[in-house]
């Protein structure tokens, strides 16, 4: 498979004040992804999950261990460093009503990271056309505000915005998770599909199994801080061997009542995996 394009390495996350009052977020943590893969890290809320996805993102501060992207090590970049990183690795973040200003048309909130890297204004507007043609929104949408569109739409114009200057990598963080089950599953088939086309990897960070499963080549599954079962998608997302997995498989909702029932009483036999 070759080199990995992201390596998190034996990572470690503190918060608190002191070294008495300190909270363990992640406890060694190490994670590969390959360029064009799609990586789900899923576990409960507390889990680390979205802490780890904003450790890469230079969001979260790292107490140990290391971040690598192309064999680059990023863990504790100055500010600037941090800034030309954003050309390769971007983010969509949970909230499609708050990660998009209310008062920029969709042209501008698109053309802002485009002139920022130094695209001139008329190449900005025509690759503002094609982004939008690319997450299946109108022609016209630039014109618009976001609070004109619908959830689902508006998470297109950040996944628009993440893909703008061609990234190599998105930290997808619970990008689905606000949204209804069908605008779910177009929003996941357009991840697939840009993935299709343009080759970026996704670490893609939710709670749901069925979600991780639907678009992830690999998934780890997360609790206390801790990874505590990783492989291939189809394995752990449908015959996890973990017990902690075992219970979030059965606290996925199913559409059948008999069935959902039945993992009801499964998962009440289940005791969650000791710290």
């Amino acid at each position: 498979m070759g080199e990995p394009l992201l390596r998190i390495n034996d990572l470690v996350v503190e918060f608190g004040r002191s070294r008495w009052s300190r909270f363990r977020a992640l406890d060694s943590v190490s994670l590969d992804i390959h360029p064009g893969e799609t990586v789900g890290l899923v576990g409960e809320s507390g889990s680390g999950k979205t802490t780890l996805g904003r450790a890469v993102l230079g969001l979260a501060p790292v107490t140990a261990g290391t971040v690598a992207f192309e064999g680059r090590d990023i863990t504790r970049l100055p500010r600037r460093a941090r800034r030309e990183l954003a050309n390769d690795i971007q983010v969509v973040f949970q909230d499609p009503y708050g990660s998009l200003s209310s008062t920029m048309s969709v042209q501008e909130i698109l053309t802002e990271p485009l002139r920022a890297s130094g695209i001139g204004r008329s190449d900005s507007i025509q690759r503002v056309r094609t982004l939008l043609d690319q997450v299946g929104l109108p022609a016209n949408s630039g014109q618009r505000y976001p609070n004109e569109f619908s959830g689902g739409q508006r998470q297109r114009i950040a996944i628009a915005r993440a893909l703008a200057i061609r990234p190599r990598l998105i930290v997808c963080d619970e990008p689905v998770s606000a949204l209804d089950l069908s605008t779910q599953a177009r929003v996941l088939d357009l991840l697939r599909q840009i993935q299709d086309d343009t080759g970026v990897a996704y670490l893609f960070v939710s709670h749901d199994l069925a979600v991780v499963r639907h678009l992830s080549h690999r998934v780890a599954v997360m609790y206390r801080g801790q990874i505590v079962e990783s492989g291939n998608a189809s394995t752990v997302t449908r015959t996890p061997s973990n017990p902690y997995t075992q219970r979030l498989l059965l606290s996925s909702p199913i559409p059948d009542l008999n069935r959902q029932r039945e993992r009801r009483m499964s998962r009440s036999m289940l005791q969650p995996q000791s710290a």
